[in-house]
């Protein structure tokens, strides 16, 4: 894809020029007394303070060096973002920490391989930065700016520096499943590329309005909420996650009071306001201005489509609005999403023959996996090929999906081997350089269908079961079933003293508990209101028997946890890695459970 553009600044600039403070970013706060304050930001006066914010910068030498940003949700995010790019200093958006070690502990990681020698925060945070900073060593080279305080520089004395599209813009450290994040180097020919993959896929112009609620150092929320609508020249309201969780009907009265043409969020954010918005907070709402309803990050549920479709349908949602997508952060963003209008596709298939990797169409709901589609490339080349052989998978075969083109990354920050190995990967017949996402699926009538990740396979008598379909069934055994984690715990190589608890799921598949068995264990968080009748150790056996049917599994054991057991990565990702771990140390507090013999022996062994 070929930009009249070499570099994202020049694009945004000329966007800017052209519309000035008619388009702009809202933020909305929420104040005492559950109130609500809009807080602006237009593009002209953007520009002016990031050019100062640039100033600041390029005085302290920073150019191509890396820059921790770590702030709140809201418009001093998007300055400091802005700041450093307008000065080619690399940028690097992380949460904001909390007072625990482990958040903290992966701040230091990050600063620790990015070389981090500056954060810039807020007045608000910079103390305990500080504090923080002092008490980890740290504070003799790496030091805070509080970019709301000290004397502005004079925008005018910007001078553009050198930008080309392989100049690097930010860092996009990756949440994962572990705890070592990655650096992905996203340059400005990224940006430009993606930036037109997503307007071409969503028919973006600078009459879009954007809504949305995702934090700005996912890849979804800073490229999706605040790097597209620069990229398009359009207006963009936004609020905080932790507003949104604690009031989702927010999300959708903003839509209504900003006529929201677009809206994105993980699968979650609609589920939550499934749940939590009453029948009484429809009064009101109006959500026919909605074009587009993108669904991504995770997993996406034909029920969760389904529900909404029907749940909102009074209040103008029409299902044609929802756009299932597919992307990650090591191509910028976006890679697959359904074409607008279309609505989802939603197909099932034989659920024995895609544990043998093969797509068969079959109807009925006996025997059947439902899958929705995450839609088509636009102009990225999109391939199904075996992770072991290397060689391309025909139609309807499930593989690893491979992807090229302008949007994939140019690599991991300072892993040049694992870069190699992930970013430079080539088939059988020699065609790439392939990004290796890690993620399985497969093309049928060219819809991409993603079915799991490799590391969570479970491999069970010689068939691939995924962990997310495990965790559908059980969550479909009661009403009072939550969100799971489903993972495989192997006896003969847990037990030995000193093994990797934290280790690839399925791994160890072909020996196990009790002379050989492979183990799958569960651990479901449940709501006990909803459980109210049906007593938990009942609860438990009952869906353990409903799994082990399911998938025909000789060993399965489940433990019922409260809401918030499951870890997650900031972003709100599942980490079924973290969850074993947690499990078999003695970490999860059980409300009851239904464990297979010796189960409890092993999780002492570990404790």
């Amino acid at each position: 894809m070929i930009s009249v553009y070499a570099d994202f600044v020049s694009l945004i600039r000329d966007n800017i020029q052209t519309y000035g403070d008619d388009r702009s970013f809202t933020f909305i706060s929420e104040e005492p007394g559950r109130k609500y304050k809009e807080n602006v930001l237009g593009f002209a006066e953007l520009d002016r303070k990031a050019r100062a914010l640039a100033c600041r910068l390029e005085a302290r030498g920073l150019r191509d060096r890396a820059v921790l940003l770590l702030y709140p949700e809201g418009l001093e995010f998007i300055t400091a973002f802005f700041g450093c790019l307008y000065a080619r200093v690399i940028a690097v958006p992380a949460p904001l920490p909390d007072l625990d070690a482990g958040r903290f502990g992966r701040t230091r990681r990050i600063i620790e391989d990015a070389d981090i020698t500056l954060i810039l925060t807020d007045t608000a945070h910079r103390a305990t930065l500080d504090a923080w900073l002092r008490a980890a060593g740290l504070r003799n080279r790496v030091h805070c700016l509080d970019t709301q305080a000290g004397k502005d520089a004079d925008p005018g004395d910007w001078t553009p520096p050198d930008f080309g599209p392989e100049t690097l813009a930010f860092l996009q450290y990756t949440s994962g499943s572990t705890s070592d994040p990655k650096g992905v180097m996203v340059c400005h020919g990224n940006l430009l590329c993606n930036g037109e993959e997503i307007k071409r896929r969503i028919e973006g112009s600078p009459d879009t309005v954007g809504v949305g609620w995702v934090p700005h150092y996912h890849d979804m929320g800073l490229v999706g909420q605040f790097l597209q609508p620069l990229y398009l020249g359009c207006r963009y309201v936004f609020t905080s996650p932790i507003t949104f969780i604690k009031r989702p009907v927010l999300w959708l009265e903003l839509i209504t009071q900003h006529r929201g043409t677009i809206t994105v969020a993980p699968n979650f954010g609609y589920e939550l306001a499934l749940r939590r918005v009453t029948d009484r907070q429809l009064d009101g709402l109006d959500l026919s201005s909605l074009t587009v309803v993108k669904n991504g990050a995770e997993p996406v549920r034909a029920a969760t489509l389904e529900a909404l479709s029907e749940r909102f349908g009074p209040v103008g949602f029409r299902p044609e609005m929802w756009m299932p997508c597919y992307g990650m952060a090591e191509t910028t963003l976006l890679v697959t999403g359904a074409p607008i209008g279309g609505g989802p596709v939603v197909r099932d298939f034989d659920a024995e023959a895609l544990t043998k990797d093969v797509a068969v169409p079959r109807n009925g709901p006996r025997g059947t996996r439902r899958l929705v589609s995450s839609g088509r490339p636009v102009t990225l080349d999109v391939r199904i090929v075996d992770p072991e052989t290397r060689a391309e998978r025909p139609a309807g075969g499930v593989g690893e999906i491979w992807v090229r083109g302008g949007s994939v990354a140019q690599g991991y920050w300072r892993s040049p081997e694992e870069s190699r190995a992930i970013f430079g990967a080539r088939t059988t017949a020699e065609e790439g350089p392939y990004l290796r996402t890690g993620d399985l699926g497969f093309i049928a009538g060219g819809e991409l269908f993603v079915t799991g990740r490799i590391k969570d396979l479970i491999i069970v008598n010689g068939r691939n079961i995924h962990a997310h379909d495990i965790e559908e069934a059980a969550r479909a055994a009661h009403p009072a079933a939550l969100i799971g984690a489903a993972f495989a715990i192997d006896g003969a190589i847990d037990a030995d003293v000193g093994a990797d608890v934290g280790s690839d799921v399925g791994t160890g598949a072909g020996r196990g508990l009790d002379g050989g068995r492979e183990h799958v264990v569960i651990v479901q968080e449940i709501s006990t209101r909803a459980a109210t009748g049906t007593p938990l150790d009942e609860l438990a056996s009952l869906i353990k028997a409903r799994v082990a049917r399911a998938f025909e599994l000789p060993a399965v054991s489940v433990v019922l946890a409260a809401r918030g057991t499951v870890r997650r990565t900031t972003s709100g990702k599942m980490q079924r890695r973290l969850t074993r771990e947690a499990f078999l140390t003695g970490e999860i507090t059980a409300l009851a459970d239904d464990l297979e013999p010796g189960v409890s022996e092993l999780r002492r062994a570990h404790a």
